[in-house]
Order: structure tokens, then C-alpha cells, then sequence
């Protein structure tokens, strides 16, 4: 094993405890990066069965090792442990996800009397020790560090309905059941427990049918707001008065540092910012600090209201651009005037974010969350633990405690108001771009859309500034708003609302670098001798199979294709030969999953494209053959996983081969879902069957990736195909459907997900971008003006969305501005690109460089290859606002 220096402290004792033992040839070390890995000779291994987690705290993690291998290497059952104390933390910080909260050590006992007779000699042996509760798992007695829970022991996954990747069991009768891991104990129903009588749960969980939690006496519980590793925040009411409360809760050992320190601590010092405050109306009145179960509670009043991070995206879609623009500009002056205060009564706040800002009903401010803020007296607390984004970038490097980082905070959160977000400017490497220069590139970016006051950004840019000494104080940042008008607009030229002509050069140019620098990146890193995936992905929203076009090689080697037939560049024939027989080497032509972006024919068009590309016979006779095999049942009708996304990728295949058996493969999707139409008032829609998500069967979603507008574009297109009137007739009925469910805010057209919500956000997914990339083909084919009208109003949505989207295309700009392309390519007016333009200028402005790729945040603030959410989708957008291009992913006639 090797070691490094903030691993020897663990790992020294490993090797310390087999020399004592003298049991160095009877267990095998292995190590990650996370873990080390004992196995003993005997090899006893269960796929699974009861595995038991001992917790520890970064200071108690060295004590509660040597008395585990006291016990543990004297026994046979495989075990691990996190290497490092500085991974400990990471494990008990408050943004780890409640199902892997606190495992320090796991254990895989060879049978369950072991398992009962492990977890007593780990309980007696770390008793007293401290450490979090694990929350996926039941304590083996009250106040134990040691947990069971019934779960797999090796890894083993599979597909779910829902093309992603989980972990599972078997049930006795040798059926896949998914290993769920959430902060729930939730044994299977035929797994015997072979331990102790169960521990009582917490008292706020222990909530029975019409009995509510009573706390402190004097508190009663009505219902949960949010969990999160470090304690739940609950609404309840005071006995005493009737008044609502809120009441939030700290787990012990959550966040523990080598001090034993923990949010417990931060939960007190909240009460005591709470307490110098009372009376001031700036925040919440404390009512009460109490323990019950071991866990502390702060209860205070409840702020009528919402955060401002919700009013923020309500107020928005509710109001459209022009009225929300004075609403937020109000606001603005009131945030200022808000933090101006809490410094005015000693109070610096350290977690100033739109998320800890309640709105009152009557549009009053109210801070909230204040378990981070400092008073003068008190520099105990934690200065490295804040919200990226809108904590200064000092304030993340353990600075000392200032008010000069709330200015910052105050800044990031008027950008998040009146722009409806911050970048996420990722780390560069080399770091040659000061942040301030980053964002102020992004800003000017905005302009295009967010039409803000003469000085504001100024104000922004001046509370923002790298240099804490150099930031604008709330009273500067109050003398700059007394010379905004919000009926004034600033001239900017060149927006996409009001030209036509080509963009600035320097918008050519930062295209054009940030175009290279990610084929750069997706050519150094792919990877054909890893087996588990060609690209490297993000998996925060979920693994997919690693061969698909939503989030596996597939959307990645069809964007390496297009952008190898526009430019011919030397490196990629190769490339794509590798990546294309990689794909073909993990799929079976014997049977595929359905759809588009989760299934087989996805994968299919991009190989036959890739192939075909090369003049790789291989290739394409692969993918035909792909194409045509049969498809798993399926009773999801939409684009992403069911029939129609299968058979669109059937009609580009006949398109490109001519080959008469994709041609009934068009027309027998077509001819399905023409039998699971369901009638609407209005039109036609598709249910989701409960076959295909039990949790959502019956909704009638309207968007392209799960709905009637994927479905529709879809028939319009077998339509062509087929030559069969009804499949025509279904079309228009889809769009019919789509008229009247449109919500009109100003200009903009919008739509909900499903017809009994409020409208979503303009995305391909849901939303207007995709719901208008069908209607404008439905106008081409029909020649209706309601739907080219529709199809208008849908860019309005788009670009008054802009500052507020994620850059990818299925939830951002990158598919907001395939659409924008689409309308350019429809109606011949160039207006549409220039607005495709000013999305992709955004997109460009939140770039960072590492060396010679360049890499863009999803949502989650990863870097991701991806089609759906990473750079495959966004170089595949702004590779069609340098070339004149069809969009992926739509059917084309052969050229």
C-alpha cells in the first residue's frame, strides 16, 4: 500500500495492529483513493446479506480503528475503511448524502450468526467513542457506533425501468430488487434480523398515524421542510401560544472537527445571533434552544413568506420580464438595506445567499439561517464552509471573519435577483484570468437579455471584486441605486432582440477557442482501456448505460463525427474508429432497450453515422443490425426511453440506408402509439402508463423529451415515412393539444409540464424550446399560423430565460439555442440567429481553461462529456453557429 501524508496516521495503524497480531499473511490489502480493503485467505464472501458500519469522528477515527482491528483481524469477514482523517470529515460534513453518511468501516460477516456476533464485539469494544448515527441503518443498541443494514456485498448493477444504472439484490426467489440507499433503515421484507431487539428512533421521527411529535414540551410537529445530514428543519407550533414555529435540528458529530466541535455548536451560535437580534424585525424571534434523543434544537418563529431563491423563479414566471424588472429592482434595494443593518447591530453574516432570505407577504425582508453568522465577540465558528458562488472566494480559505465578505455575498445575490443566477466559473488551470474579469465577461454577456439600469452592473462588479479591500460598501452600493430608473433601458447594441447582423468578432474568436478546447478535452480524455466508460461523466443525477446518447459514448462520438465532417480534422478518423468499435463491443444485437436516448437505436445512429463517416463497413453493418433487432417491451410512449424515440431513429436510418425494414419499423411506432392516444378536449395526448413509472402513470406530460411534442414530432416525421393520413392527423391533433395548454406572459409562450401545473422553464425537456421545435415543422407541414405564432412566442421565453439557464441542452442553453437555429433555418429570418448568438456568447463566458481544453460546469457544478447535460451537447450547439448544420438528433432527409 502507499501512503501519503494525510493517510499514514490510518494506515500506519493497519500495518502497526497485523505486525502486533502477527496476521500479516492472513489478510490482502488493497487501496483506493477512498478506501482500504482488508480480505482475508479463507476468501468467505456473500453478494450479500447484513454488513455492519461503524461511525467516527475525524478525532475519534484513529482510537475507534485500533479497536476495531482488535476484533476485526481475528475474524474472517472482508472489511474496509476510509483512508484518511481529512476523508472522515468529508463523510460527516453536512452535504454528504444521508444514505452514506458516516461509514467509517464496513463489514461483510460470512453468515448472519457472524454478523450478530461481530457487531457485539465491535459494540463493546468502541463503546464510549464518539461518532455519528448512520442513517441508512439501524444502531445496534442506543448510542452505539456499530449499524446493520441488509445490502449487497459486491457490486452488482443493472438497468432500471428508467435506463439508469442501480445497485441491487436478489430476493429469495432469485428476482432483482434495487439496493436502495437512502437515510432510511428500510430492510427488505425477508431479510431476519439476526440482532438485538431495535433502538428507538429519534424522537421527532418516532411520529405515529395522528399523533404528532411533541419537542421540548412544548412544541408540536406538523411537518418536515428539509433533511439534510446535519438534522431536519420541521414546522410545527407552539402549545403554549398557538403560533407557528419553525424548529431545526442538529445531529451530533455532523461536521466534527479534531476539536469535537459540530453543528451542534453552529445551532447554538445561531441562537445567540437570534438573541442579539430580537426586537430588530431583521430576523426570526428565538423562542427556544433544547436537546431531546441526544440531537439539539432551535425553535423560533416562523417567517411568513418564501425564500427568495423561490420568489425569485415564481415572481419571474408569473410577472414576465418587464413587470419582474421593477419587482426586482426593489428588492435590490431592500437586500442592500438588509445587510447594512445586520452589520449596523454587529452581526456579520458569512452565508448571505438568496436561499437565506425569506420574502414576506408584503414584501419585507428576512434573514434566516443564520447558523453561520459571527457577532463581534464570537470568532469561534467555522470560516471554511459557505456557498460557492456567493461566498467570497477568502472566505473559503479560512480568512479571518469581516463584513467585507458579506459585501460580496450582497453582490452575488443582487446578480442572483435581477439575473436570476451566478456563473459557476469553474477553477482554471493555470489560474490567468482573475475571477472579477471572468464574471464581468459574463455580465456584459447578459446584457442582451437582462436590459438592467445604467450603474447596476457597475454596483455588482464593485461589491464583487477579488480584492476585499477594494469592494463596494452597502452605503456606495446604496448612493449607486439612487440614480437607477427601471422604466429606462440602456442601449446595448448588438442584442439579439433587435439585430440581425454578424456578432462581434471577439465573440467569433471565444466561440471559436472555446469550440477547439473542448474537442481538445474530449479527445485527451477518452479512455478505451477503461471498460466501465469511454468519457468521463457525471453521475450526480444518475448512471446511465455507458453506451447511450443521454449521458454514455454514443452522444459523444456523434458530435466527434459532425464536427470531423465540417472540419476534417486529421486526429478524429482514428478516434472515431476506436470509440465506435468500443460502443460496438458492449452491445448485443440480439435484443435493445427502446428509445432514443436510452436505447439501442440511439446508440445505432450514431454508430451508422460514425461509420459511415470513416467508411467503416464494420461500422454501419453493426448498427444496422442494431437497428433492426428487437426491442424489449416497453410501455413508455416518449422520445427519451419509449416508442417514439425508437422510431425516430428508425426513420433516419431508412433516410440514410433506404432499407425498407426501418421503414416498418417507422410506421409500427407510429401505429402503436396512434393506439395509446388518449383523447383531450383540445387534442390528443399520451398518459404515462403506470407499466412505465408507477410513480408518475397517469400524467400527461406536453414537453418533447417525456411528451406530446416529442411524440408529435415523431408522427410528423413517420407521417413522411409511412404516407399513412392518420399518423399526419395525429400529428396536428398533438399540436392542437399543444395550442391550447399555451400560457401567454407578454410576448413569451410558455407551457407547463403537464396541463394542471404552472408553466416550467423554457428548456428542450419540458418546456418551450422543445414544445417549439415541434411547432415550428407543424407550421412548415400545415401551414396553420397558430403554430408558427407559437413557435415566435417560444423564443421570447427562451431569451428572457437566458441569464437564468444552465448551459446544457436538456435543461439550458445549449438546446434553447438548437431551437433558436431551427427557427432561423424555418423562417429565413436572421433575427433567430443572432438571438442563437447572444446564447451562445453566454455559454462562452462561463468557459475555464485547463491548459489547452476547455471545460464547462452542468448543473450540478461537475465537468461532464455528456450529451445531456455536458460538453458534447454544448460543442454540438455552437458548431452550428459556425457552420451551416442540421441539429443532432433530427431527422434529416439524406444529403
Amino acid at each position: 500500500m502507499t501512503s501519503h501524508a494525510t493517510e499514514v496516521d490510518l494506515e500506519s495503524l493497519l500495518r502497526r495492529a497485523l505486525r502486533t497480531t502477527g496476521t500479516e499473511k492472513r489478510w490482502t490489502a488493497d487501496a483506493d483513493e477512498m478506501w482500504c480493503r482488508l480480505t482475508h485467505h479463507s476468501g468467505i464472501r456473500r453478494t450479500q446479506g447484513w454488513k455492519l458500519h461503524v461511525s467516527a469522528t475525524a478525532a475519534s477515527a484513529p482510537e475507534v480503528l485500533v479497536k476495531a482491528l482488535d476484533v476485526l483481524l481475528g475474524e474472517e469477514a472482508a472489511f474496509k475503511f476510509v483512508r484518511s482523517l481529512e476523508q472522515v470529515s468529508a463523510l460527516n460534513s453536512r452535504a454528504t448524502p444521508r444514505g452514506s453518511s458516516g461509514k467509517f468501516i464496513t463489514i461483510y460477516p460470512p453468515s448472519d450468526d457472524d454478523a450478530a456476533r461481530i457487531a457485539l464485539a465491535l459494540h463493546k469494544a468502541t463503546a464510549g467513542l464518539a461518532g455519528p448515527r448512520i442513517l441508512s441503518d439501524q444502531p445496534y443498541a442506543p448510542h452505539s457506533l456499530v449499524h446493520y443494514r441488509y445490502g449487497a456485498f459486491v457490486g452488482r448493477r443493472r438497468l432500471s425501468d428508467q435506463g439508469l444504472l442501480v445497485w441491487f439484490i436478489e430476493d429469495p426467489d432469485g428476482n432483482p430488487v434495487e439496493d436502495k440507499r437512502t437515510g432510511q433503515y428500510s430492510p427488505p421484507p425477508w431479510a431476519v434480523s439476526p440482532f438485538p431487539a431495535s433502538v428507538p428512533l429519534p424522537p421527532q421521527q418516532e411520529k405515529a398515524a395522528g399523533n404528532p411529535v411533541l419537542l421540548g414540551g412544548r412544541f408540536s410537529v406538523r411537518e418536515a421542510i428539509r433533511h439534510t445530514n446535519k438534522g431536519g428543519v420541521y414546522r410545527g407550533t407552539d402549545i403554549t401560544t398557538g403560533a407557528p414555529v419553525v424548529i431545526k435540528e442538529a445531529r451530533p458529530h455532523v461536521e466534527g472537527d479534531a476539536s469535537g466541535s459540530d453543528v451542534r455548536d453552529w445551532l447554538r451560535a445561531e441562537a445567540r445571533t437570534l438573541e442579539k437580534l430580537k426586537g430588530t424585525g431583521l430576523a426570526p424571534e428565538p423562542l427556544a434552544l433544547f436537546e431531546a434523543g441526544g440531537h439539539l434544537f432551535l425553535a423560533q418563529e416562523e417567517v411568513p413568506g418564501v425564500p427568495l431563491r423561490t420568489w425569485v423563479a415564481e415572481r419571474f414566471r408569473d410577472a414576465g420580464s418587464e413587470r419582474y424588472r421593477a419587482d426586482a429592482l426593489a428588492q435590490v434595494r431592500r437586500l442592500v438595506d438588509l445587510v447594512a443593518a445586520a452589520h449596523a447591530h454587529g452581526c456579520v453574516l458569512r452565508d448571505f445567499t438568496p436561499g437565506n432570505v425569506m420574502v414576506r407577504p408584503d414584501g419585507e425582508l428576512r434573514l434566516i439561517d443564520l447558523e453561520l453568522a459571527a457577532l463581534a465577540d464570537d470568532a469561534t465558528l467555522p470560516t471554511q464552509v459557505g456557498t460557492p458562488g456567493f461566498s467570497a472566494p477568502e472566505r473559503l480559505l479560512d480568512a479571518p471573519v469581516s463584513p467585507t465578505a458579506d459585501y460580496y455575498s450582497l453582490g452575488a445575490t443582487v446578480c442572483f435577483v435581477l439575473g436570476g443566477k451566478v456563473p459557476n466559473l469553474l477553477p482554471e488551470e493555470p489560474a490567468t484570468r482573475p475571477a472579477e474579469q471572468r464574471f464581468a465577461e459574463w455580465l456584459t454577456a447578459c446584457a442582451a437579455t437582462l436590459h438592467l439600469p445604467d450603474g447596476l452592473p457597475e454596483m455588482i462588479l464593485g461589491l464583487m471584486k477579488d480584492d476585499p479591500g477594494e469592494r463596494w460598501d452597502p452605503a456606495r452600493a446604496r448612493e449607486a441605486l439612487r440614480g437607477t430608473d427601471p422604466a429606462r433601458r440602456p442601449v446595448h447594441p448588438g442584442t439579439g432582440t433587435t439585430r440581425a447582423d454578424e456578432p462581434h468578432p471577439a465573440t467569433h474568436a471565444a466561440t471559436h477557442t472555446a469550440i477547439t478546447g473542448m474537442v481538445d478535452h474530449l479527445v485527451d480524455s477518452m479512455t478505451p482501456a477503461d471498460d466501465r466508460r469511454l468519457w468521463p461523466v457525471s453521475t450526480l443525477a444518475g448512471e446511465t448505460d455507458p453506451c447511450t446518447v443521454q449521458q454514455g459514448a454514443a452522444g459523444a462520438l456523434a458530435v466527434l463525427t459532425r464536427y470531423f465532417e465540417l472540419t476534417g480534422d486529421p486526429r478524429l478518423p482514428d478516434l472515431i474508429a476506436t470509440a465506435g468499435h468500443w460502443i460496438a463491443a458492449r452491445t448485443d444485437t440480439r435484443s435493445i432497450r427502446p428509445g432514443l436516448h436510452f436505447g439501442g437505436r440511439g446508440i445505432a445512429w450514431s454508430l451508422y453515422d460514425a461509420g459511415r463517416a470513416i467508411d467503416d463497413r464494420a461500422l454501419t453493418d453493426h448498427a444496422l443490425a442494431l437497428a433492426l433487432a428487437p426491442l424489449e417491451p416497453t410501455p413508455s410512449h416518449d422520445i427519451t426511453h419509449g416508442s417514439a424515440g425508437s422510431g425516430l431513429a428508425a426513420a433516419h436510418l431508412w433516410h440514410r440506408t433506404g432499407d425498407p425494414r426501418l421503414a416498418e419499423l417507422v410506421a409500427d411506432a407510429a401505429d402503436r402509439l396512434a393506439a395509446a392516444a388518449q383523447p383531450e378536449p383540445s387534442g390528443v395526448s399520451w398518459p404515462v402508463p403506470a407499466e412505465a413509472v408507477s410513480t408518475e402513470a397517469g400524467k400527461r406530460y406536453l414537453g418533447f423529451a417525456h411528451g406530446t411534442s416529442g411524440i408529435g414530432f415523431f408522427l410528423l416525421t413517420a407521417a413522411a415515412v409511412s404516407h399513412r393520413p392518420h399518423h399526419l392527423e395525429l400529428a396536428v391533433a398533438a399540436g392542437e393539444h399543444l395550442v391550447a395548454n399555451a400560457v401567454m406572459v407578454g410576448r413569451a409562450a410558455q407551457w407547463p409540464a403537464q396541463a394542471t401545473d404552472v408553466p416550467t422553464a423554457p428548456y428542450w425537456c419540458h418546456g418551450s424550446a422543445g414544445i417549439g421545435s415541434f411547432l415550428i415543422r407543424l407550421w412548415q407541414r400545415t401551414g396553420d399560423k397558430r403554430f408558427g405564432d407559437l413557435a415566435r412566442g417560444a423564443t421570447h421565453a427562451v431569451m428572457e430565460r437566458a441569464s437564468r439557464a444552465a448551459l446544457a441542452q436538456c435543461h439550458g442553453l445549449a438546446g434553447n439555442g438548437d431551437f433558436l437555429l431551427d427557427m432561423a433555418d424555418a423562417t429565413g429570418d436572421p433575427a433567430y440567429r443572432a438571438m442563437a448568438d447572444d446564447l451562445a456568447r453566454l455559454i462562452v463566458s462561463e468557459r475555464a481553461h485547463r491548459d489547452s481544453h476547455v471545460v464547462f460546469p452542468n448543473e450540478y457544478g461537475d465537468v461532464s462529456t455528456s450529451w445531456s447535460d455536458g460538453s458534447a451537447g454544448i460543442l454540438a450547439f455552437l458548431l452550428r453557429t459556425r457552420h451551416t448544420d442540421s441539429r443532432h438528433w433530427m431527422v434529416q432527409q439524406p444529403g
